[in-house]
């Protein structure tokens, strides 16, 4: 009895660590961040650019368009588009010199980031990223769009940026927070079963210390009938 019961209290803990793990994963499985915004002239860059869904469980689709506004220019230009298979680059500006670097192998697009290729001076200015998003319900499609912005400066040399290391603090404190968070969550569940174990062991002694009992009045009874 002792042995099962410990078993069962091994087995609770387990699914309860499995269960924590999971709520951290899923919580992390997407975030928005932001993308730097110094490149280095004569070198590769990233433009960062992820939009969330609201709701994972729903079926999506997505398409992305990215626009540029250069330095002294009024007006955004339509420079590349991606469908989820191709990619196509519209202003000859940035031929061959855009790449995707974002979600693959699906259509539920989330992350648009693109590598720029061979950065130029020229191509300091306001990147725009939208994504035109339909959630396909059992009834009927709901179309959303989502915009991010990049405001990009093209330097000779490459500087830390206050926002570089801000964003590189923030994220050690989020994962030591989550590992606190985590054992928290451990210790507390391991208190709960544990209390839960004892509990069922004084009422297995209280049932047991019953039944011998019974037992004595069973005996003292047959005697006193002999």
């Amino acid at each position: 009895m002792m042995m099962m019961m410990m078993m069962m209290m091994r087995r609770l803990l387990l699914l309860c660590v499995f269960c924590t793990l999971s709520v951290s994963l899923c919580s992390g499985a997407c975030a928005e961040v932001d993308s730097d915004t110094e490149a280095v002239a004569g070198r590769s860059f990233k433009l960062g650019c992820i939009s969330c869904k609201m709701r994972g469980e729903v079926k999506a689709s997505a398409t992305v368009d990215w626009m540029f506004r250069a330095r002294g220019e009024a007006d955004f230009v339509h420079i590349y588009s991606y469908d989820g298979e191709a990619s196509s680059i519209i202003d000859e500006r940035f031929q061959d010199r855009m790449e995707w670097h974002g979600s693959r192998n699906t259509y539920d697009l989330q992350d648009a980031s693109v590598d720029l290729l061979n950065v130029t001076f020229n191509d300091s200015g306001v990147y725009r990223c939208v994504f035109n998003r339909v959630l396909s319900y059992e009834y009927y499609e709901f179309s959303t769009t989502a915009t991010k912005l990049v405001q990009l400066s093209v330097v000779a040399k490459a500087t830390r940026g206050t926002a570089s290391i801000v964003s590189e603090v923030m994220m050690y404190v989020t994962i030591i927070g989550l590992q606190l968070w985590l054992l928290v969550e451990m210790i507390y569940c391991y208190r709960k079963i544990s209390a839960a174990g004892e509990e069922a062991l004084r009422a297995s002694a209280a049932e047991y210390l019953a039944i011998a009992s019974e037992g004595k009045d069973n005996c003292a009874g047959v005697q006193l009938a002999e």
